[in-house]
């Protein structure tokens, strides 16, 4: 729970758009699929594996990011992902979808 509390937190605070849920999965609203594929894909590339939900699962214009925690994942793991999201966040920037 203290990784979940720390990252709604944290990642708020770096203007991300969270939808609610106290559980391990943590969904990143972005919007526009290939926003969505550009994030997963460049924090992919940061070696933060996390997946890009687009339609058919989920509504039209509503894309997101997954991020799931589980008993294994540290606060270090944490640090990374934030890192991650912090380097990555130009891309919402450039797209006109800062929170």
């Amino acid at each position: 729970q203290s990784l979940i509390d720390r990252f709604r937190r944290e990642a708020t605070a770096l203007g991300y758009s969270l939808m609610p849920s106290r559980t391990p999965i943590q969904p990143i609203m972005v919007g526009e699929n290939w926003v969505a594929l550009a994030l997963s894909q460049a924090l992919e590339a940061c070696g933060v594996l996390v997946t890009a939900i687009r339609p058919p699962t989920v509504p039209v214009g509503e894309a997101r990011l997954r991020v799931t925690f589980s008993s294994a994942h540290s606060h270090d793991d944490l640090n990374c992902l934030l890192e991650a999201l912090s380097g990555c966040r130009h891309l919402l920037d450039e797209q006109g979808i800062a929170s």
